[in-house]
């Protein structure tokens, strides 16, 4: 063991240099949307409704935008093949590219989230929280476009190593964030009380510093300067923009596979009950907050194993994945370990109690099925380092709307296990993708040309 230990201690290294700060900046991002949810949960009135409300216009958003936002994440691994090549060039290139592909992402997103906002009916959901969700959902979808274009620019910085700067900018729009809700839900100074709406405008704007911060500290400062010398041609852009459009829809799809059947839970617990749609609201903030953790780790490992491509070197490529996938599954270990244990606590911040005695149960499952989660979000990422993305699409698809859907609709409904049973058919499909993704890894190793 201690052998083990020692042949892979400059790969941990590495690899934790790297993904700390990823996944810090990952957090951050989620802990924005957690932050909504807490502070809304806590308004003396119609907090349910407003939880509820957040539910379907964060669900419905996220579901299209996660397209975008995989897509954009797809150059960090490139960016770094070309940095082992020295070939600094190419990094600007790639990097002038995913900011124009998170333009066209940007409309193309919030065109069809802007469609789906006027035909909400579709979903069966209360009609009492219609307008509610409707009004949320614009002021979120704005936000989308330099939350993209932000994840662009960071995607370059995060393949050259400067993980931290990402970071840092993602904690003080995050403290930006929270003070700003705060006072958009109570009307503080001059600030007008707009509730649910408030978290909205809080988000756009923190999402516009981040975009505008990043972008000085890449254009405006000594740091990057190397890499942005060479003037670009527009058969060079467009080579660019395609291939990033050809690896990156494929990958989004995979999070949209996985985005869309955590929402279709969401539905189907709005079938049940209000209180049990906003306890599955509490629940999933939890978990998914070590998820983006999870996905730290996957771009970090896809970061090093696209390293590994660029030197030509199959161990190389073998250590990083094999590296990432161990410290995903330690981690989200140690992460079960605090939910089961503190389910009720992590809850409470809700006062309604039925919706906390719910909301702990679904901890408790959540617990289980996140260190799947870790499997596959892990070696989902560092397929994406070696730009194989189209089998692992066809996986995630089949694992989520092949297993996970029917069996949530078959336990929670035909066997009457209702909640429990829904999150059941979750991990029967977290289960199935990383075993068949990890499996994809190894064998992809063996068979990849250098």
């Amino acid at each position: 063991m201690k052998k083990l230990l020692l042949n892979y201690k400059s790969d941990i290294i590495a690899t934790y240099h790297l993904a700390l700060p990823i996944i810090a900046g990952q957090l951050g991002i989620m802990l924005m949307g957690f932050a909504d949810t807490v502070q809304v949960g806590r308004m003396d009135k119609g907090s349910v409704q407003a939880l509820a409300a957040s539910a379907d216009a964060n669900g419905i958003l996220i579901n299209i935008a996660i397209i975008g936002y995989i897509c954009l994440q797809i150059i960090a691994p490139l960016v770094s093949k070309a940095k082992a090549e020295n070939n600094f060039s190419e990094c600007f290139r790639l990097l002038k590219s995913n900011v124009i592909v998170a333009l066209i992402m940007g409309i193309f997103c919030c065109s069809i989230v802007v469609f789906i906002g006027y035909h909400l009916e579709i979903f069966k959901q209360p009609t009492e929280i219609k307008t509610l969700t409707q009004e949320y959902l614009w002021l979120m979808t704005l936000s989308t476009i330099p939350s993209f274009i932000f994840t662009a620019m960071k995607s370059f910085t995060d393949g050259l190593g400067y993980t931290k700067l990402g970071m840092k900018i993602t904690f003080s729009a995050l403290i930006m964030n929270i003070i700003l809700n705060y006072c958009f839900l109570n009307g503080v100074w001059f600030f007008p009380n707009w509730g649910l709406n408030g978290t909205g405008v809080a988000t756009l704007i923190s999402r516009i510093y981040m975009a505008i911060t990043l972008a000085y500290f890449i254009f405006r400062t000594t740091t990057f300067k190397q890499y942005l010398q060479d003037k670009i041609s527009f058969e060079s852009l467009s080579r660019l923009i395609k291939n990033i459009l050809k690896i990156g829809i494929p990958s989004g799809l995979q999070g949209f596979s996985e985005i869309a059947a955590f929402y279709g839970a969401v539905v189907m617990m709005g079938w049940i009950s209000i209180e049990h749609k906003a306890a599955h609201l509490v629940a999933i903030g939890y978990v998914s907050l070590t998820y983006m953790a999870a996905t730290g780790i996957a771009v970090a490992g896809g970061i090093r194993v696209g390293a590994g491509v660029g030197e030509r070197s199959r161990i190389a490529i073998f250590k990083a994945g094999t590296t990432a996938l161990v410290m995903g599954f330690i981690f989200m270990a140690i992460c079960a370990i605090f939910l089961l244990i503190f389910n009720v606590e992590f809850a409470s911040y809700v006062k309604d109690e039925h919706v906390i005695m719910l909301a702990a149960e679904l901890i408790i499952w959540g617990g289980f099925f996140q260190l799947f989660d870790g499997i596959q979000t892990v070696s989902l990422g560092i397929l994406r380092g070696m730009q194989d993305v189209n089998i692992p699409t066809i996986i995630t698809i089949f694992a989520y709307w092949g297993v996970g859907l029917p069996m949530s609709y078959i336990l929670g409904f035909q066997y009457g296990m209702k909640h429990i049973g829904i999150w059941i058919g979750l991990t029967l499909a977290l289960f199935a993708s990383a075993s068949l993704l990890s499996w994809r890894f190894y064998n992809k190793v063996k068979r990849i040309k250098l």
